[in-house]
């Protein structure tokens, strides 16, 4: 069975949550993101994400409260657009996503980003510390969902579309994923 739902996950930096949300508008869904309630926690515990992740690893509690509540809405509700690196395990009926960035090209976005109008929990002095930082989450959430699900969280097979988000903007990675989602809905999924 197929639900009107959309997962999207991605390595750092990829624009799972921009394409998230442009998706969800553009789509008339609801959107949820799982980074947001991670950074949320992460805040309130006054850490980086980057030590938040690594707190992670041996606090299995801050992983499994975003996952139930996945799982909570996955049982109450559709027409939803969820950015979330585990959402597409949670969801198995869902249209699933991977968007993919190189960590060059992750780090000089996420770095411009916390220059320019900051981003919640993060920060960096240099471009090469924002890179080191964003393969240190990557390994981190790597192990993490290995070692509490057995699943590799980046193997392209787990997803229904792969994009790489280098030479694609925001519009046009939106654009792409619609048509495949509605394609995969049967070519009339929320027009």
């Amino acid at each position: 069975m197929k639900r009107e739902i959309v997962t999207i996950a991605g390595s750092p930096g990829s624009g799972k949550s921009s394409t998230a949300k442009a998706l969800a508008a553009s789509l008339g869904f609801r959107h949820f993101s799982s980074g947001d309630i991670f950074r949320q926690l992460a805040a309130e515990r006054g850490l980086s994400i980057e030590a938040m992740n690594i707190s992670a690893e041996l606090q299995r509690d801050i992983d499994l409260r975003v996952d139930n509540l996945l799982q909570q809405l996955y049982a109450q509700q559709d027409r939803l657009v969820i950015d979330s690196r585990m959402a597409w395990h949670w969801m198995p009926e869902s249209f699933r996503v991977f968007l993919i960035l190189d960590p060059a090209t992750a780090a000089e976005r996420v770095f411009a980003q916390v220059r320019g109008a900051g981003r919640m929990s993060e920060d960096a002095a240099s471009l090469d510390e924002m890179r080191r930082s964003i393969e240190r989450r990557a390994t981190s959430e790597q192990k993490r969902y290995a070692a509490l699900y057995g699943v590799n969280a980046t193997e392209p097979l787990n997803f229904d579309l792969v994009i790489n988000t280098k030479y694609n903007g925001l519009d046009a990675v939106t654009a792409i994923v619609r048509a495949a989602y509605q394609a995969w809905q049967g070519g009339d999924a929320a027009d």
